[in-house]
């Protein structure tokens, strides 16, 4: 009597399912697997939108007394042939004024800003010759879409009648301090609202009596604007002495008594020809105004003063944002006894929070769907098998995604939802083949283990060659350019991960599973 040759699996696929059917860690790793996907969907950064990488940066360029013509000719035209010969530059955009040009580099998206920045400074550097005498040191500011874009705005506003223009916007400064501190907060900015400023009103007609210009105000105002200690030579003991000087400018009425020029030896001072009063700055006409509806009462519009909050690149707006709304409570006592409240006009992390737990609830529903459908077509047994690995393979791309950087956002849920229908192709293939070789009368001989061996090995070779055919179809979205590119990203980045990690769920934990939940019938008793 011949003795039956165990079956030796030839692709990959019986391998792996020989490897890990009987192997007591294959339920760790399912376990591990899981865990590891849950911990990713918590710890991984949450956005509403994927961040795109933008690069530009602004090139400004005084000139002192020149018109807006003449600084077209010798300071703009010139700059812009020059930044067009860095390479990668999309657009140039320039604007000339009085006194100063202004010229922006667009970089192409996805080129990377450090980069970018650096070829614009050589650029200006290697070519600094090129400005007219009289210009001053060009100013570089690169663009920084990251930290341009707020995920927080705060609008603050006085319920108190009585208080001043800029008492609000201090409180609103003290308030800003604290909030740059908190952790991944890249830039807060305020606006509107005025700040403390002494106005100097020149009456024309004193100035003409005692024969001054402008220029010998604005001389004196400026020579006490700065206070410089004086540093003299070290002691015997090698100590440092420095001489302070108290403020000379404290009150409006020290600015009064600035000496701006001598008159038949008498001083004139700027009390004599102008009006000084410490107040706001009356030169900042943009203001905006706040009304508060709850229900259907409306109350009087209030001026405001918003504070916004940006975030660091790939950090959380969630967390940043709950952050921000922690240290607002700090002073939420101390506001209100200034009669000073405040609300919370743009929230991303909590709008990210909401989008990506919606979706989160419909690839859960989505499963359970198509939990639903593989019931009534190949049994409750073969469907709970199928929808483990759905979980499983999720898990591994979440790993993946949060080792490369990436970030949970609607675009990065929309690929997992897209490739949901692909992920569970290799995991039916297999526990239909295997269901076939159970029900099959052929096979009735066979030892169980070599059954489930046998019957995913035969798949492996044309359901690797598929999985790869549509991976193959994703790639050319890779190498799309522009915003487009920047904007789907998540999806080439994505959907191959998934569906590789989908061949090895399949090849693993499918056989381990059905070895254990099926039921082989017997076909002893007639069968078929």
């Amino acid at each position: 009597m011949l003795k039956h040759k165990p079956y030796q699996p030839t692709d990959a696929a019986g391998k792996l399912a020989k490897t890990f059917l009987r192997n007591p860690l294959t339920s760790v790793l399912g376990v591990f697997l899981l865990a590891i996907g849950y911990l990713s969907l918590l710890i991984m950064p949450r956005e509403e939108n994927p961040q795109m990488v933008v690069s530009g940066s602004t090139v400004i360029v005084a000139l002192p007394g020149a018109s807006a013509k003449e600084v077209e000719k010798i300071i703009v035209k010139p700059l812009e042939r020059k930044l067009k010969e860095v390479k990668g530059v999309e657009h140039i955009y320039g604007m000339a004024m009085d006194n100063v040009g202004i010229v922006n580099a667009a970089f192409f998206i996805g080129e990377k800003k450090e980069d970018s920045n650096l070829k614009v400074y050589d650029k200006i550097m290697q070519n600094s010759d090129m400005f007219p005498k009289g210009a001053m040191q060009p100013i570089i500011k690169p663009l920084d879409i990251d930290v341009d874009i707020p995920i927080v705005s705060i609008a603050f506003y006085s319920n108190n009648n009585n208080m001043s223009k800029t008492e609000l916007y201090d409180k609103v400064k003290e308030i800003q301090h604290h909030i740059n501190g908190l952790d991944n907060v890249a830039v807060t900015e305020i606006k509107g609202g005025h700040k403390h400023q002494f106005n100097i009103e020149v009456d024309i007609n004193k100035l003409s009596g005692y024969n001054l210009s402008m220029g010998q105000i604005m001389q004196a105002v400026e020579s006490l604007a700065y206070n410089v200690p004086a540093i003299k030579n070290r002691t015997k003991e090698n100590q440092i002495v420095m001489l302070g000087v108290k403020n000379a400018i404290e009150s409006a009425e020290d600015v009064g008594n600035i000496i701006v020029a001598q008159y038949m030896g008498s001083p004139i001072y700027l009390r004599q020809v102008a009006k000084v009063e410490s107040s706001y700055d009356i030169q900042n006409f943009k203001s905006a105004s706040i009304i508060i509806k709850d229900g259907d009462k409306v109350s009087p519009s209030h001026d405001q003063v918003t504070l916004t909050v940006s975030k660091l690149q790939g950090t959380n707006a969630v967390i940043i944002a709950d952050e921000v709304k922690e240290e607002l409570e700090h002073y939420k006592d101390l506001l209100k006894e200034n009669g000073i409240s405040y609300v919370i006009t743009r929230n991303d992390g909590e709008r990210a929070d909401e989008a990506v737990n919606e979706l989160v609830k419909h690839l859960l529903l989505s499963i359970v769907i198509i939990a639903i459908l593989l019931i009534f077509v190949l049994g409750w047994r073969e469907s709970l098998i199928v929808t483990f690995t759905v979980p499983a393979i999720l898990a591994i791309t979440l790993f993946v995604a949060y080792l490369t950087g990436q970030t949970i956002n609607r675009i990065t849920l929309f690929a997992f939802l897209l490739s949901l229908g692909l992920l569970v192709d290799a995991a039916i293939i297999v526990i239909e083949n295997i269901h076939r070789h159970y029900h099959s009368v052929e096979s009735a001989h066979e030892e169980t283990d070599e059954l489930m061996v046998k019957a995913t090995d035969e798949i492996g070779a044309p359901t690797n060659i598929a999985t790869l055919a549509i991976i193959m179809t994703m790639v050319p979205m890779a190498f799309v350019g522009g915003m487009m590119g920047q904007f789907m990203k998540p999806i080439p980045a994505n959907v191959p991960v998934a569906l590789i990690a989908s061949l090895f769920v399949a090849y693993i934990f499918t056989p381990y599973l059905a070895v254990r939940i099926l039921k082989r019938p017997d076909h002893s008793k007639g069968e078929h």
